[in-house]
């Protein structure tokens, strides 16, 4: 059986007490280590044993408390009757000719079975492996309430935000589909559908169990959070001991620009967005990265890139410039020498500028394109920069 399908309870249970049976079972994907430490407590077990769940959920990646070695039978026994691991189903793969999968995940509502079945969501999260590393862009919400205009999340609007168990599970499932390849390296971005920072305690949660030693033990330099330009969250997030590289998608190079494809920016417009930016602390050798989306005979031309360097102007930052790919919206790709003439500029500016092009395009997964069809509904997502847009 699939590691990623949770078996069912093994028969002959010891006897338990009728009314705790008939709660709920809750879920323990996205809690952290302190919090399994003391929700075995409360029930009466070793703390030490909600580290040993932390240790088989996020290092050994066993969703099945029977597969739990490190537990005695009778705790798997009695964790199976109490609690679950929420692993969503995987609703269908799509395999790019690049090596890229594009995961369709079923969700069920995390308040309860009866509105599960009203208000169920789906998201897309998508692997992509390169040369010595894997790269998961993942979800952070279903559908988005940003709406920026080029992008096909925002026909979705916002579902709901997810928990952080459904954002680790997003990179669990990624990694264990794959566990008989691993990379030695592991890039997670969070550029999938919704805006990080509008989901901002589900987020940081999900992100301290990805960074955490004892964790899934990502580097702080290898995980990258992309946000529209939401100030306040920007603010919060400068404030974290422990967080992730900041992307920001720029997108446009005057107010009148990001307003008409932006709606974000009426609220938080360019000069308060960079001003956020220039305060932000970066560690040593860290970066901010912009991120350009270029759309053809909209925002490609050679005074744009000249206007983009005098924003970022002594700002310890990189443009990674990303070529609009074909959808149903109404924009076109750039030239190859409108991508060429903007790149040169910002470098003749002594900008750091690369020109990304997106992975799994064959299979819809490239940055803007992923929309998929089923029973007359549309499922969306941005996975707006590829692996190539992480530091080597």
């Amino acid at each position: 059986m699939s590691r990623l399908t949770e078996k069912p309870a093994h028969a002959g249970l010891p006897s338990i007490d009728l009314e705790r049976s008939a709660r709920p079972k809750r879920d323990l994907l996205g809690l952290s280590r302190d919090d399994l430490r003391a929700l075995l407590t409360e029930i009466g077990e070793p703390a030490y044993r909600g580290a040993q769940i932390y240790h088989a959920l996020y290092v050994e990646r066993r969703f099945d408390f029977s597969a739990m070695s490190n537990l005695p039978a009778a705790l798997q026994e009695r964790l199976a009757c109490e609690f679950h691991v929420s692993i969503p189903e995987i609703g269908q793969r799509f395999h790019s000719n690049d090596g890229s999968v594009r995961y369709l995940l079923n969700l069920a509502d995390p308040i309860g079975a009866e509105q599960a079945r009203r208000s169920a969501a789906r998201v897309e999260a998508v692997f992509m492996p390169s040369e010595g590393r894997q790269t998961i862009c993942i979800s952070t919400q279903a559908g988005c309430a940003v709406d920026c205009h080029f992008c096909l999340t925002a026909q979705l609007g916002l579902v709901r935000n997810l928990t952080a168990g459904e954002m680790l599970a997003q990179v669990l499932i990624a990694l264990e589909d794959h566990r008989e390849s691993p990379a030695p390296r592991t890039n997670v971005v969070l550029m999938g559908q919704g805006e990080p920072l509008l989901n901002y305690e589900p987020v940081m949660a999900a992100l301290r169990i990805m960074l955490d030693p004892n964790g899934m033990g990502l580097a702080a330099r290898h995980v990258t959070l992309s946000t529209s330009g939401i100030v306040p969250g920007i603010e919060r997030l400068a404030q974290e001991k422990i967080r992730p590289k900041l992307a920001i998608s720029l997108n446009a190079s005057t107010d009148e620009e990001r307003d008409a494809i932006m709606p974000i920016n009426r609220k938080y417009p360019l000069e308060a967005l960079i001003a956020t930016c220039r305060k932000y602390p970066l560690r040593p050798r860290e970066q901010l990265t912009f991120e350009y989306v270029l759309l053809g005979g909209f925002n490609d031309s050679p005074d744009d890139a000249r206007r983009v360097a005098r924003l970022i102007a002594g700002i310890r930052a990189k443009v990674n410039v990303i070529p609009w790919n074909p959808g149903e919206l109404p924009y076109r790709p750039p030239t190859a020498e409108r991508i060429r003439e903007f790149r040169d500029v910002l470098a003749a500016k002594d900008v750091p500028v690369f020109v990304r092009y997106s992975r799994g395009q064959d299979v819809s997964a490239a940055c803007g394109q992923l929309a998929l069809r089923e029973a007359g509904s549309v499922v969306s997502t941005i996975a707006s920069a590829p692996p190539a847009a992480l530091p080597a």
